[in-house]
């Protein structure tokens, strides 16, 4: 008999992961499952007939589910960072962000996954620290490329200013649609208005230097 004769109808073909990819195979299903059905339909029977693996391999690999989800979101923060340009290390504002609608537009499940796990911490408290790190990890990055940018206005409370006008339009796109020119546009944007800080900087800066000269 063939594989696909032996498989039941309406399931996914079970299928054989090499070594050292089947924790990651597992964690981007667990994505997807998230995405479409919300965390409560995280199981691990759901994750495997999504991967097309047996229940057991996801057991192997996680142990619990709580340990699946907590590496699921450790694996979408690395994804999410990775492609995001949210710090792509140039100091250049027209390189800040540059990434983030192509981000939403490759890759919607990760972002839904995190939005579906920063809800769910409202009911369930035990997952707060879960989503601080997450968070935690987007505010290090934003700061860092902020502080190359924007070197004397780069503190805590800007940096969250401007990721959370940037998580704002992740949302947005994933939601109320209109696509990736829409949040481009909306970026641009924000780069002015950092421009336009840069700029006072500069001048504050001019000021007290001849200040100084006049002293």
């Amino acid at each position: 008999m063939t594989e696909a004769a032996k498989t039941p109808e309406g399931r996914r073909p079970r299928k054989r992961l090499n070594y050292g990819e089947g924790r990651e195979a597992l964690l981007n299903a667990a994505v997807r499952v998230v995405a479409r059905g919300g965390l409560r339909k995280l199981t691990y029977r759901a994750v495997a007939e999504e991967a097309g693996v047996t229940h057991g391999l996801v057991v192997h690999h996680f142990g619990t589910r709580d340990a699946l989800i907590e590496e699921a979101l450790a694996h979408s923060v690395r994804t999410s960072l990775s492609v995001s340009a949210v710090e792509p290390g140039t100091g250049k504002m027209s390189d800040f962000s540059a990434g983030v609608s192509e981000m939403v537009t490759a890759n919607p499940d990760t972002q839904v996954f995190q939005y579906e796990l920063l809800l769910e911490s409202r009911r369930r408290p035990e997952l707060l620290p879960l989503i601080r790190g997450l968070y935690d990890e987007y505010f290090d990055a934003t700061e860092r490329e902020l502080s190359r940018i924007l070197p004397e206005r780069a503190n805590r409370a800007m940096t969250r200013l401007v990721f959370a006008a940037l998580d704002g339009l992740v949302l947005h796109q994933l939601v109320l649609g209109g696509g990736p020119e829409v949040t481009d546009a909306a970026i641009e944007e924000l780069r002015s208005l950092l421009r336009l800080l840069d700029a006072d900087a500069d001048a504050d800066a001019d000021r007290e230097s001849a200040g100084d000269s006049g002293d």
